[in-house]
């Protein structure tokens, strides 16, 4: 049977299990719920018109 092929060695993943080993395992990420869709209107400003016509 082959051997196995070494990974070559990492400093990030190194020092990540490091610091795992002494201040332990971090807190899971939640997932944030995205902001309704509200349409295109949302999306841009009214114009200048539609907000004089609407305080008629």
């Amino acid at each position: 049977m082959a051997k196995r092929k070494s990974t070559p060695f990492s400093a990030a993943k190194a020092v990540k299990a490091n610091a795992r080993t002494r201040v332990g395992q971090p807190k899971p990420s939640r997932v944030l719920a995205d902001r309704p869709r509200t349409g295109r209107q949302a999306k841009h400003k009214p114009k200048l018109e539609d907000l004089l016509r609407e305080e008629q």
